[in-house]
């Protein structure tokens, strides 16, 4: 473990978590959803410790004129608190489950639950809502927005979800935030440069930091240390290894490396678009 990463896990004056967001609440208008399961099973609600599951899953894609079948039923579970390592070769259709979990993309057929409700119908605005809110993601090439800082990258996700008024109104907490997190994953030093300016271990730092930042109940990882070299990669496990172990984040993570796969607290094996059993 790097102790230079460690610091208190609730500071005094850190943004206050968000409420829950409620999926029951009453829809925008124009946008009706189905919440209920198109089989006819029970949603999972909390009397189940998983945080995530995914049932029966299939994803199609389409090249010219040819169907290029990624997903051919896959079940999947999370538990809350734990890490899961979602390991496979390239191709194996990995990183299509993880947008799938993360509501990035559809799937063709299947259902995915969070917290027992059903996630893959809501419409756009409350699945933005949900993304924002209680939902981080790291991916394996950072998407930093190369205009601005690091630190502008990590209040970019706080200036969405609590708007212009909301902003100016919790400005200073939440600048306060965004500098301690960057202290954290060991960018003190560096959050004022843009990323340009950042080695690639550099920007995965500051891409944690920001899926931090909204303090989610759930982090996806898409190969987070694919681009980097062992040491660094070691360090940005063990950051995240910290998180799990100090606040009980809920992470999964997409590998093609048995070695991180082992480090996880339970590992699901995807092949040809199927769970290996």
């Amino acid at each position: 473990m790097n102790s230079e990463l460690k610091m208190d896990s609730n500071p005094t004056g850190a943004v206050q978590p968000r409420r829950r967001v409620d999926f029951n609440e009453a829809p925008v208008p124009g946008e009706g959803v189905e919440s209920q399961s198109s089989s006819g099973r029970t949603p999972l609600k909390l009397a189940t410790p998983y945080v995530l599951e995914a049932r029966q899953l299939y994803k199609t894609y389409r090249k010219n004129k040819h169907a290029v079948p990624v997903l051919k039923g896959c079940d999947f579970t999370a538990v809350a608190g734990r890490t899961t390592a979602i390991l496979g070769q390239s191709g194996s259709g990995k990183s299509t489950l993880l947008h799938l979990l993360g509501t990035l993309d559809a799937p063709d057929a299947g259902e995915i639950y969070f917290d027992g409700e059903r996630i893959d119908q809501l419409p756009r605005r409350r699945r933005d809502r949900f993304r924002n809110n209680q939902l981080g993601m790291i991916f394996q090439f950072y998407h930093l927005l190369p205009e601005v800082s690091a630190y502008q990258n990590v209040l970019m996700p706080m200036m969405i979800q609590e708007g212009f008024f909301g902003y100016l109104k919790n400005r200073a907490q939440i600048k306060k935030r965004a500098t301690e997190l960057l202290t954290r994953v060991g960018l003190a030093h560096r959050m004022h440069h843009k990323p340009r300016e950042l080695s690639g271990g550099e920007m995965q730092r500051a891409a944690i930091a920001r899926a931090l930042i909204a303090e989610p109940d759930l982090l996806l990882a898409d190969e987070p240390t694919g681009n980097l070299d062992r040491e660094t990669g070691a360090q940005i496990l063990d950051l995240l290894a910290e998180l799990n172990r100090e606040r009980g984040l809920t992470i999964v993570m997409v590998t093609h490396d048995e070695s991180i796969a082992a480090a996880c607290d339970s590992t699901i094996h995807l092949e040809d678009g199927r769970i290996k059993a």
